[in-house]
């Protein structure tokens, strides 16, 4: 009988593991859920600019405006960032907090330098006359860049507070965790720069 009982109660752990869910993990999928929807919104957001791109009312054609060296300064520094963020990561695995973080803060400057070069360009163009209710054509132009401009400034606020957050705990599960969501996040918003780069930029002046 006791034979039994500890069978049943072995058979009831063994049950309730594989009922568990590790957080981590659901926090994992959840990200990935929320990557795909970001899919879908910039696929869309492309879609309408290549349809309304040609929509000018009149105004100011984007392909005139478009200064390449200030966009060729903003695609190197992001996919700088992008190496900046790999090492992080890589020091995480190292186990090294304080290379970690430093490679995390050196990835925010980046990002925050491609903001600033960002919105000089929306400025720029707003004093060129091409704005936001210039067109249909402008406001397909600044509702998808600045789409991508809002989640660069989104990580940069999530990547300060991992930094606040590592200096106080370390290197945790859950610290390593976010570290590598946060590092897919960005490596996201690379690929979807290059994007722009081609469809916006280099289709908009050819």
């Amino acid at each position: 009988m006791a034979q039994a009982a500890a069978k049943h109660g072995h058979d009831h752990a063994h049950d309730h593991d594989h009922g568990h869910h590790d957080p981590q993990e659901l926090k994992i999928l959840g990200f990935w859920f929320f990557l795909i929807s970001d899919v879908i919104l910039f696929s869309v957001l492309f879609a309408t600019f290549i349809v309304l791109r040609d929509n000018t009312a009149g105004g100011p054609v984007l392909s005139e405006l478009i200064k390449m060296p200030g966009v060729i300064a903003e695609t190197f520094i992001l996919l700088t960032s992008s190496f900046t963020s790999g090492l992080a990561v890589l020091a995480m695995n190292q186990g090294k907090v304080k290379q970690l973080i430093s490679w995390l803060a050196v990835t925010a400057v980046l990002g925050a330098s491609f903001i600033v070069l960002e919105v000089t360009e929306f400025i720029e163009l707003i004093h060129e006359g091409f704005s936001y209710t210039t067109s249909a054509a402008s406001g397909a132009f600044f509702t998808l860049v600045g789409t991508h401009g809002l989640h660069v400034s989104l990580g940069l606020i999530w990547m300060i507070g991992l930094m606040l957050q590592l200096k106080k705990r370390g290197i945790t599960d859950v610290t390593r965790g976010k570290i590598n969501v946060i590092s897919l996040y960005w490596h996201f918003l690379d690929v979807v720069w290059i994007f722009l780069l081609s469809v916006v930029y280099l289709m908009g002046v050819m």
